[in-house]
């Protein structure tokens, strides 16, 4: 009698928390080894309607519909690049690097281009539509390892910038001259001596000021308030193990975070989208064997996100 209770409690909840979290489908921009969109996403089910043909190191789908993307090393961007296309791939703009890689773009309302060099001389540019460049500084990271300085760098609101910087482990606010106005420091007890495992990937500055920060192989995405304390983050435990090298995030308009997890292998989740109280309500699996990247959610359940993606 009591199995029976049990059994039949356990259907009741797990019909209420069903009900709590609707089915979700997510239409996304992959980047990674292979660059496609894919749409109503969810599972292991989705639809690619879009791809090119080169390897990517992050992206958007702009409100025009075109896409803009950091481009890996190729025969078409021999030291990385940027590139902004159609959707049948006509180039709006192009940017080609002049040194190890081209690792993050961003189009601004401005409709400037903001965009991360790694090399000898690791550096940020801001180019007009034209390729003038509006804004350059080095940047304040190690110069040991080009392929670890930067990431998902951005221009701010109030037109400062921010750049998540790998082997420096920290989140470092710059204004338009290079002068650090701010830094995080990612790094988090138990770490080993070298920290390995505090690399930030993605780096957010959310409403409220706070920043929310991927860090890659601690496999934990914590939001930093402005004095750098962590004020909220989830962790490999309370998401049963999903995060594999935790690189693209995004804050989505409800509140909830997508997590990539870029060293999943084939058949494993690649993205999972976890609530404020670290439910996960969806996820997606692929079969290929190339890794995501980032991603770019920009609708959900067949509508359009909100305002511009936090990413």
């Amino acid at each position: 009698m009591h199995l029976i209770f049990a059994i039949l409690m356990s259907i009741v909840l797990s019909s209420a928390m069903a009900a709590d979290h609707p089915a979700i489908t997510h239409s996304m921009l992959i980047t990674g080894g292979k660059t496609y969109v894919i749409e109503d996403a969810s599972g292991s089910t989705g639809n690619v309607t879009w791809r090119y043909p080169h390897a990517t190191r992050e992206g958007w789908v702009l409100p025009s519909s075109n896409v803009l993307l950091a481009v890996s090393k190729c025969g078409a961007f021999p030291k990385g690049g940027a590139v902004e296309i159609t959707c049948d791939q006509t180039v709006v703009w192009s940017y080609h690097g002049t040194q190890d890689e081209v690792n993050s773009i961003q189009k601004t309302a401005d409709g400037t281009y903001v965009l991360t060099e790694a090399g000898a001389n690791p550096r940020l540019l801001e180019l007009d539509a034209s390729g003038k460049t509006v804004v350059e500084f080095p940047l304040a990271c190690q110069k040991g390892n080009a392929h670890m300085q930067t990431r998902m760098a951005r221009k701010l609101a109030d037109g400062t910038y921010l750049c998540p910087h790998l082997l420096d482990f920290a989140v470092i606010q710059y204004d338009r001259t290079g002068k650090v106005l701010g830094r995080i420091d990612t790094t988090s007890p138990g770490d080993s001596e070298h920290q390995e495992h505090t690399w930030p990937f993605t780096a957010i500055r959310l409403a409220d000021g706070n920043t929310l920060v991927g860090l890659t192989h601690s496999n934990r995405v914590a939001e930093f308030s402005p004095d750098g304390k962590i004020a909220w983050q989830v962790t490999n435990a309370e998401v049963n193990n999903l995060m594999n090298d935790a690189c693209g995030v995004q804050r989505l308009p409800s509140g909830n975070t997508i997590i990539n997890s870029y060293a999943a292998k084939p058949g494993e989740t690649r993205l999972f989208e976890v609530t404020r109280d670290k439910q996960v309500v969806w996820q997606w699996t692929s079969s290929d064997g190339e890794g995501v990247h980032h991603a770019c959610v920009f609708a959900t359940n067949g509508k359009p996100l909100a305002g511009t993606p936090l990413r």
